[in-house]
């Protein structure tokens, strides 16, 4: 009947509206049955198919510094005067605007890890370059991300501020990666990996192997990001060995943990240059300032210092979870390649708590997967970290643990 014909129409109508209006994706998967749509199949994605495209064609903000650096500086609106500051002479000369690029410290960072000053972006901490990917390479309400928990929770907040769907593919009670769950939990939406090694809270790294067997998978076809912020008191070596080999890696390092130098706030993303390209476009113009570099550049012509530091700090890693090992009520002290440790022990929640009030602040994950009754214990100075003993079993004692 006429009225059965139009009631089928509008159904057809209303569904059709509903999946070309509401699924763009599914838009352009139609579009490209029928030759409308040059993207490229899943599975088959460059760099370039992965980034946004009004990224790929944003024209980056020219400050005056990218012309010239030295003269009569007249082009940038400072202060000629100089800056207002209590301690003369102003020999760094703050009234200036900094190197955009800051290519005496990208020469520094890249001689200690073996890579081309080109593959280096800087940011104000690792957090800005995560913050950047994801306007990089992610639609927002469109495309996803993947973590694989317990992780860095920082990678959700950069997610949900720019409207980006996480999903989650859970590492095994071991803190391994699962690598068959892994992709099974991806989708062809998937833009971003990230892979936390040494891993935060679980102390342990990602064999490069692992990271191999991802960027080498044809299941998947996005961007691998492997985050080291701890990386310098592993023994599994940088994945920065693999960037020249595999275009869609990244690596995250930054100077607030082994380098010490967490109140400078600096970061960065290596990649291959054509990647990095794009982080230098959209980040803002002088986001390092010229205080943080100085700092950066005094650490990395120090590097002897880093090395007896991080020995320190790895003996006293040694004496500390030997200590937690030799406690009857602690079960666990899981094996660390960071500078903490994370081990269980019973009312973990009380005694990170009333020890929190009494003066040694720890970290307590036991809301976090596979952490079940962890509290995670940073490794500080010898009198800290004795401290840190004497009050945990004092604690114990008074909660009835031991």
């Amino acid at each position: 009947s006429t009225q059965t014909m139009l009631a089928g129409a509008v159904a057809v109508g209303a569904v059709g509206g509903l999946l070309l209006g509401r699924n763009k994706r599914l838009q352009g998967t139609i579009s490209g049955l029928f030759g409308g749509s040059s993207a490229a199949p899943a599975g088959n994605r460059s760099v370039e198919d992965l980034v946004r495209e009004n990224i790929k064609t944003l024209t980056p903000y020219r400050c005056a510094r990218d012309d010239y650096e030295e003269g009569v500086l007249l082009d940038a609106n400072e202060n000629s005067i100089g800056a207002t500051v209590a301690k003369p002479p102003d020999t760094r000369e703050l009234n200036r605007y900094p190197c955009p690029y800051q290519w005496e410290l990208k020469a520094l960072i890249a001689k200690h890890r073996k890579i081309a000053k080109e593959q280096i972006f800087l940011g104000v901490g690792s957090d800005e370059a995560i913050d950047m990917m994801m306007r990089i390479f992610c639609v927002p309400r469109e495309d996803t991300i993947v973590i694989t928990p317990p992780t860095y929770g920082m990678y959700g907040v950069c997610a949900k501020v720019n409207d980006v769907e996480v999903i989650k593919s859970p590492l095994d009670p071991l803190f391994d990666v699962n690598l068959e769950s892994l992709f099974a939990d991806l989708r062809p939406s998937t833009k971003l990996m990230f892979l936390c090694s040494p891993g935060n809270p679980t102390a342990k790294s990602i064999p490069l192997a692992t990271v191999e067997a991802v960027l080498n998978d044809p299941r998947y076809d996005g961007m691998v990001v492997v985050d080291e912020a701890y990386v310098d008191f592993s023994t599994v070596p940088s994945a920065c060995c693999l960037v020249d080999k595999y275009p869609k890696l990244i690596v995250l390092q930054t100077l607030s943990k082994a380098f010490g130098l967490a109140g400078i706030r600096l970061g960065m993303a290596i990649s291959q240059e054509s990647t990095i390209q794009y982080f230098n476009n959209v980040k803002a113009p002088y986001s390092v300032n010229k205080l943080t570099a100085e700092m950066a550049v005094d650490a990395f012509n120090n590097l002897p210092l880093l090395e007896a530091n991080i020995k320190t700090i790895l003996d006293e890693r040694t004496r500390v979870a030997a200590a937690l090992e030799g406690l009857p009520y602690v079960s666990k002290v899981h094996h660390s390649d960071t500078n903490f440790l994370l081990f269980v022990i019973p009312k973990a929640k009380e005694l990170y708590k009333t020890m929190a009030e009494a003066g040694v602040v720890t970290r307590y994950r036991g809301t976090e997967m596979h952490c079940d009754g962890c509290i995670r214990v940073t490794i500080g100075t010898a009198s800290e970290n004795d401290a840190f003993l004497a009050l945990l079993q004092k604690t114990a004692k008074d909660f009835g643990v031991c």
